[in-house]
């Protein structure tokens, strides 16, 4: 999941939601640590945000398989709110038996591996390479179970295209946008010199692009700041600021003019990690032009996704770990594919014909299982992200941001940036 993949539907639910599906007879685990296939009556927690896809109908087969367990869901707006909740009691009392963490700030969880239960070597193997070695430390303890990940595409509009003069069909497309940033850039300039619009929703989306295709962006694992000294990210501002400005109907994301413009056609395509999907359909409900194709500019890229943790002061450690290596198994990742569209991270879950041939309606009857399939396989790097990243990115897209708005040139607006970053 991502928290800035906010949908309208969404702002006006409560901090908290509880979904509870009490078996009579139960209570809450105690200091025996009993466990999940013991006839001892054992009440488990699980913390989220946003909607991971965990129906009180999927956590009912666990506790029909499992009669002594109870499963008590509390599920944050956002995943803000569970951050804080979540670094103010860790090591702490008050946590879940289970805690769901995005990516965003699962680097910065991960400085307190010693405070999460190990996984048992019988998961290990089962994620895509690049999703368990984010939940290894340097101990070799994987200490987070994977739950979605965001790989992306690009959705664009079949119609739009076609009026420009560049290929619409799927196929088509992937082969135009075969390449690097360079070459996805150039496609912007033919689309804009055809029909005298931008070609692209976001400058700073491009920048979340390149930037999740860096392994270490702004600081190294030794805590080295690395932010303005680092070829790889001067290389992306630049980038981004003197040829996707030119190309980006918006600096950033998710104004109300930005969810607008999905159906007045302002601008012809996005970077799409596979949640993007409900984003577009959600907004612009009644346009027929938007498709996806399966590519990406210099390979493949994740935007989003998260784990689940067990706090190892937990009241039910061993009953937690057996629970979220049950929500994390391939086959219930296709069952939250199908609730709620979080594209798993399971190897064998690729395998699976739910997923595989899964296809989108709206978007022009795409393979979309296919299609994130095969880009989630395309990635592979992802990048470190430590307690400092968000403030340095956050006023990269600032500086970005900056440029587009006309406030500074390139060169003021860097200077600007690596004068905050000083600071910091």
């Amino acid at each position: 999941m991502n928290s800035r993949a906010f949908r309208r539907s969404a702002v006006a639910v409560a901090a908290f939601s509880a979904s509870a599906i009490v078996l009579a007879g139960c209570a809450g685990g105690g200091g025996g640590q009993p466990s999940a296939d013991s006839d001892e009556p054992i009440t488990l927690t699980i913390a989220t945000f946003n909607d991971f896809g965990y129906t009180d109908e999927l956590l009912q087969e666990y506790m029909d398989e499992n009669p002594n367990v109870t499963i008590v869901h509390n599920r944050a707006a956002e995943s803000g709110d569970a951050r804080a909740n979540y670094f103010q009691k860790l090591g702490k009392e008050g946590l879940a038996d289970i805690e769901a963490v995005e990516i965003d700030w699962f680097a910065e969880a991960m400085q307190y591996s010693d405070l999460l239960a190990e996984a048992p070597d019988s998961v290990k193997g089962r994620w895509l390479d690049w999703k368990e070695a984010a939940a290894t430390d340097g101990d070799g303890r994987l200490v987070g179970f994977g739950t979605d990940i965001g790989p992306q595409g690009i959705c664009y509009r079949a119609d739009l295209f076609e009026a420009a003069g560049l290929p619409s069909d799927r196929e088509g497309v992937a082969e135009l946008f075969d390449g690097d940033w360079e070459n996805f850039l150039d496609v912007a300039d033919q689309y804009k010199e055809a029909t005298g619009k931008p070609m692209i929703d976001s400058a700073n989306s491009v920048l979340q692009g390149i930037v999740n295709q860096i392994e270490y962006t702004y600081t190294e694992p030794d805590g080295t700041v690395i932010a303005t000294d680092n070829p790889e990210i001067q290389a992306a501002y630049e980038l981004v600021t003197e040829r996707a400005v030119p190309n980006s109907a918006y600096a950033g994301q998710w104004s109300d003019d930005w969810f607008a413009s999905m159906a007045n056609g302002e601008f012809a395509t996005m970077l799409c990690p596979g949640w993007m999907l409900g984003v577009i359909s959600g907004n612009a409900p009644d346009v027929t032009g938007w498709d996806i194709a399966d590519v990406f500019p210099n390979g493949g890229g994740n935007w989003g996704g998260s784990y689940l943790t067990v706090p190892a002061n937990g009241a039910n450690v061993d009953a937690a770990l057996a629970l979220a290596d049950w929500l994390t198994a391939p086959e219930q990742q296709v069952k939250a594919f199908t609730n709620a569209g979080t594209f798993p991270s399971q190897l064998e879950a690729y395998e699976d014909p739910t997923l595989t041939d899964a296809t989108n309606e709206y978007f022009n009857d795409a393979p979309t299982g296919e299609i994130l399939s095969t880009r989630a396989e395309a990635v592979t790097v992802a990048p470190f992200k430590d307690a400092s990243y968000f403030k340095y990115h956050d006023a990269l897209q600032n500086a970005v941001t900056r440029v587009f708005d006309g406030v500074e040139d390139e060169q003021t607006s860097w200077d600007t940036w690596v004068a905050e970053v000083e600071a910091f």
